[in-house]
């Protein structure tokens, strides 16, 4: 096993106060989704950022609901066409043929796992003490694996690693992205994105082309061939439709920017705290805390509010259709007028 020894950054502590009295975002106005919604067997109990975990063993994935048990004490991960990824607390990784619907290995990483991701044969995984690895399923190797910088608090929407071509984008949880090229993972590339001290995890990646685009609770940042810009903002979600990125605030807004992070549009709705959110086919989606669910178009100059009744567990989005307290509405059939 290899290892490589990273350079450290000093990050001051942000101390976080809550606000003296709640305010709740409460349209004037709304609409019901019953009638592109209907119930589904299980309840969401646990949340990655490429799936949920049901209380039935079975999972929400990219592909949507699959009834594949991934066993008990253990959490849903990531996926691919042909393997489950699921880990327990005890910080074992347990890779899931879905064909066979039985455990091809079971990886002991000893610490729990954050988040990972699989391609061809190739694991990419996040420990929540700050160590990332990348381990190799035909001969059972870890081809790297090194701790970053000591972190405390997180927030729970860590985002997963990503390939890019030979690639390994690692979102680290001290604010960081650790780029690896997995044919020579002795040295590695850091690429800073936000130095506070405590939730400071990267809670989003992706790539729009050529450019890749990467978030922590403070600041969206797009690397690509035109450099590197940032936009400093309080985060809750970040999506991306076409090359448009779609960044939802903490106060309500919501922003339209361009891979340069150039302001296109935006709209506000107050006091709203966005839960999950999501953009595809020129619309775009967001679901506040309370249960409205607001639909607009891509320039955010119309809208239509749906109520979906009080949340009384985590929601998920996976394609084209939201999961939430036991049932599943079709997110392309609601409209914004």
């Amino acid at each position: 096993m290899k290892k490589i020894l990273l350079t450290t950054l000093t990050v001051s502590t942000i101390i976080f106060s809550g606000c003296s009295s709640k305010r709740y975002f409460e349209p004037s106005n709304t609409f019901s989704a019953s009638a592109v919604s209907h119930s589904y067997n299980g309840k969401i109990i646990d949340l990655s950022r490429d799936g949920a975990t049901l209380d039935n063993k079975s999972y929400i994935g990219k592909y949507g609901i699959k009834n594949i048990n991934i066993g008990k004490g253990y959490r849903f991960l990531n996926e691919n066409n042909k393997y489950i990824l699921a880990s327990n607390k005890e910080g074992i990784l347990k890779v899931i043929n879905k064909n066979r619907q039985d455990i091809k290995v079971s990886i002991p990483l000893h610490i729990p796992i954050v988040s990972a991701t699989i391609k061809n044969g190739i694991i990419l995984y996040i420990l929540n003490n700050n160590t990332f690895g990348i381990y190799r399923l035909s001969d059972s190797k870890k081809l790297i694996e090194s701790r970053s910088e000591q972190v405390f608090t997180i927030d729970t929407r860590a985002a997963s690693p990503m390939f890019v071509g030979n690639l390994a984008v690692m979102p680290m949880l001290d604010g960081k992205l650790i780029i690896v090229d997995i044919n020579n993972p002795e040295n590695a590339k850091v690429v800073y994105i936000s130095s506070q001290k405590d939730f400071n995890n990267v809670i989003y990646l992706s790539r729009v082309s050529n450019t890749m685009v990467s978030a922590t609770l403070k600041r969206l940042i797009t690397l690509g061939s035109m450099g590197k810009h940032e936009y400093r903002e309080n985060i809750s979600e970040v999506a991306i439709d076409k090359d448009k990125i779609y960044l939802f605030t903490k106060d309500g807004n919501i922003l339209k920017l361009n891979t340069s992070l150039n302001l296109i549009a935006n709209a506000k709705f107050k006091f709203a705290h966005y839960v999950v959110a999501t953009a595809f086919n020129n619309k775009v989606y967001a679901l506040d805390k309370e249960g409205s669910l607001i639909v607009l178009n891509s320039n955010l100059s119309k809208f239509k509010i749906y109520d979906i009744g009080t949340i009384d567990s985590p929601a998920f989005i996976s394609g084209t259709k939201l999961y939430i307290d036991g049932e599943v509405i079709e997110l392309s059939k609601l409209n914004y007028d």
